[in-house]
């Protein structure tokens, strides 16, 4: 059976009433952004219309930003069980270069249907680590420990590969969502996904080829 590695949901010990209200925040945040737009998501306004306390707002999320990367964690969880429990090739069963190809065409669709709520959750007064923490760091260093156990590739350094990898996969995507409007002319297309996809697949086999 694989291991569990990939952690998601509430803290364990949360407080019944904390998490009603951690709850109750995200589904008026959902709620805010499908009338409004995520720009019109405030503090203030959340507490507002959640008809909590400013101080339970700020408790639960710290920053505004906070909020946005609360939404996208209780999002992931779906691709999360999907690449637990799910079928292969994103879930068990694969093998371990397919399913890296279909977690990062996962990811990249996850991405793209998410994208306003993953640029709004990046705090501009705090660095951007990509690809050295998350789901996909410890989903693909996984994978890559499973590739040099079979034999069929030998990595120099897993670890400094995940970290490059994880980074392929999402760095370009969170430059691209803290980027202004106006973007270069050749710039990718970030809704066009299937060409996005392809490149990764052509990563992933390239990195992963059987060693002479």
């Amino acid at each position: 059976m694989e291991p569990s590695v990939l952690p998601f949901g509430r803290p364990r010990g949360e407080r019944a009433d904390a998490a009603r209200n951690r709850e109750h925040l995200l589904l008026v945040a959902r709620e805010m952004i499908a009338e409004d737009g995520v720009e019109k998501v405030t503090m203030d306004g959340l507490a507002e219309r959640a008809g909590l306390g400013k101080g339970t707002v700020f408790r639960r999320f710290g920053t505004r930003a906070g909020i946005f990367a609360a939404l996208v964690d209780d999002a992931e969880r779906a691709l999360q069980e999907s690449v637990m429990g799910g079928p292969p090739p994103l879930g068990p069963g694969a093998d371990p270069v397919r399913r890296m190809i279909a977690y990062g065409r996962a990811r990249i669709a996850f991405l793209r249907d998410h994208h306003a709520v993953v640029r709004a959750s990046l705090d501009r007064n705090r660095p951007v680590f990509a690809g050295v923490a998350g789901m996909s760091t410890l989903h693909i260093g996984m994978l890559l420990e499973q590739i040099r156990r079979e034999g069929r590739a030998d990595f120099t350094d897993i670890a400094a590969l995940t970290i490059q990898l994880t980074a392929a996969l999402e760095g370009p995507f969170l430059l691209y969502l803290g980027a202004t409007a106006s973007m270069p002319e050749h710039s990718p297309d970030f809704e066009s996904g299937p060409s996005l996809g392809d490149s990764w697949q052509d990563l992933v086999e390239r990195v992963c080829a059987p060693t002479a």
